[in-house]
């Protein structure tokens, strides 16, 4: 009651209501356990909680160009920030690759950034695996390509709706305006499961991709 702001009956008349509902059940000892459901239900309500947290977000952004085990992943997102700072999120993107001390994965559907290329070419040198995902003819001429660093592999693949800059550390997922333009917005974080779920992405677009 107190942790809430309630009075004791109406902390008595919600635990009455949560009981009745099987999401808790009270012990020979008087106190309460969360049942089996009751967890359950709050390891789905994440996804609703995200949703309706970033409601103005999702709007006008459209998380349907994903796979259907994405979409439905999509509470995973809730441990990152969403940024409007687009400029902001570019620059950070750029930060991202220069503080990446195992690997670098991107990939989206608008031309990289030359200087993430380069940085990506200079950092090369150190050990850091690199993966590049875009549109083929986005992606450096052959002659550019022959003389890469072999930690740092191409893909083209023409169908990546999002945007993503993933690290060991953190990662940005950019979602597509509804209509399919490309957007900077993004969900930024270093929580594991956000990045799991980040990774698990790239990855399934990475496999679909043509190597260069």
């Amino acid at each position: 009651a107190r942790k809430l702001g309630l009075t004791t009956t109406d902390a008595f008349r919600q635990v009455q209501r949560l009981g009745e509902a099987s999401l808790i059940r009270k012990q020979p000892d008087g106190s309460y356990m969360v049942t089996q459901y009751g967890r359950l239900v709050l390891q789905v309500s994440s996804s609703m909680e995200f949703i309706l947290r970033h409601r103005e977000y999702f709007l006008a952004h459209d998380p349907f160009c994903l796979p259907y085990p994405f979409v439905n992943r999509i509470g995973e997102l809730c441990g990152a920030s969403l940024s409007m700072d687009s400029i902001g999120n570019i620059n950070r993107a750029g930060q991202m690759v220069r503080e990446a001390e195992e690997y670098m994965w991107g990939g989206g559907p608008e031309q990289p950034l030359e200087s993430a290329g380069q940085v990506a070419y200079e950092r090369a040198s150190n050990g850091i695996k690199f993966k590049f995902l875009f549109p083929e003819h986005f992606l450096p001429d052959h002659s550019t390509l022959a003389a890469t660093p072999r930690n740092i592999e191409w893909r083209g693949l023409s169908d990546i709706p999002v945007t993503i800059v993933l690290t060991e550390k953190q990662a940005g997922i950019s979602f597509p305006l509804i209509g399919g333009k490309a957007d900077y917005a993004a969900f930024i974080g270093d929580e594991p499961v956000f990045l799991n779920w980040v990774k698990d992405l790239f990855i399934y677009y990475w496999e679909k991709g043509t190597r260069i």
